[in-house]
């Protein structure tokens, strides 16, 4: 039986120090092959069924995050799906969001003129939902700092004063153990933890589809996709299917043997992996004066006033990202300690 560390190292082999996960995540060998394949199949004039593949990865996604393959729609983006969930809303309905999360979150919301969106510190969430509060929208993890929300406490308010949850698993998903049944919906593009191409998405649904309109429903959507694709769709997916985007057929093809790498490995191995990592990174910027921002139990450290030094890094072959001065690093399964200490030293000049 091959080991996390002998699987890792058969996938990935990185030219560099890479450390940004946050951003984009590294495609493993396998997705890289299927997409080589279908491209070349396609440029011979003998296309895959890459809608198999689609499905393939719909079910992959489904058992990460512990729903049934009905309750998730396939698409491109969270914003699409922000922008569905907001147009669910009544006019004046009440939306809490954390302060200075992601804008593909929250900027939907904001749109929408005539909905009121209050914003509070992401530590104030759970206890800030009230009688009225329509929807809570929040990222499980925090783009710019990797803080990682009272899940927990945020549902158990949410359900007591009747609000639905919308959680973006984008900066989670493939490392933090997710229910997403736990949530009303739950968003993630798939291209940063769970190393898939862009142009992958998926948004998962209650059984009863939450009272969302799809609003953009095109053929993919039919409940007979194939019977579908001249006038009006004369049926709706019984499932979330209906809520589908077009999908970007090439991104897919590698979508799925990354999700299913990610399976095979197990998402409570990866997390033991990266936050590991990510902990020996803190321990040694406090070794050496630097104390990064508080975000326990995640693998993105942000080190603040740092981020300048990013092209340094570059320069040295070390990726990371600088988020508004602060230096960002992101620890994932392809990274060793060795990764680690490079980034120390190079930061200690």
């Amino acid at each position: 039986m091959e080991t996390f560390e002998s699987v890792v190292r058969t996938e990935f082999a990185p030219g560099n120090t890479y450390l940004n996960t946050a951003s984009s995540g590294l495609l493993p060998a396998r997705s890289v092959e299927a997409m080589r394949t279908a491209l070349e199949a396609a440029a011979a004039g003998r296309p895959t069924d890459m809608f198999a593949d689609v499905e393939a990865a719909r079910a992959s996604f489904a058992r990460l995050v512990g729903v049934p393959g009905e309750r998730v729609a396939a698409g491109g983006s969270v914003a699409v799906y922000s922008g569905l969930i907001a147009a669910s809303l009544p006019e004046g309905a009440e939306v809490l969001a954390a302060e200075g999360d992601f804008s593909s979150v929250v900027n939907p919301f904001h749109v929408r003129r005539d909905l009121k969106v209050r914003a509070v510190p992401l530590e104030a969430l759970a206890d800030s939902v009230r009688p009225g509060t329509a929807l809570v929208a929040v990222s499980a993890a925090q783009s710019a700092d990797g803080r990682v929300a009272d899940l927990a406490a945020l549902t158990a308010e949410a359900r007591a004063h009747g609000a639905r949850v919308f959680l973006d698993a984008s900066q989670a998903a493939g490392w933090l153990g997710l229910d997403a049944g736990e949530f009303d919906y739950v968003a993630a593009v798939a291209f940063k933890w769970l190393m898939c191409p862009r142009g992958v998405a998926f948004l998962t649904v209650p059984a009863d589809l939450g009272g969302l309109r799809p609003l953009f429903a095109g053929w993919v959507a039919g409940e007979r996709p194939w019977d579908s694709c001249y006038g009006p769709v004369e049926q709706l997916a019984l499932s979330a299917r209906r809520f589908d985007e077009s999908p970007a057929l090439f991104s897919y093809v590698g979508a799925r043997h990354s999700l299913r790498l990610v399976e095979e490995l197990g998402p409570d191995a990866v997390r033991a992996h990266d936050l590991g990592l990510a902990e020996r990174f803190r321990t040694g910027l406090r070794e050496s004066g630097n104390e990064p921002l508080s975000a326990p139990g995640s693998p993105i450290v942000t080190v603040p006033g740092l981020g300048g030094r990013q092209p340094e890094l570059a320069r040295a072959g070390v990726e990371v990202s600088d988020r508004s001065g602060n230096l960002r690093a992101a620890f994932h399964l392809y990274n060793t300690a060795t990764d680690v200490d490079r980034l120390l030293d190079v930061l200690a000049g």
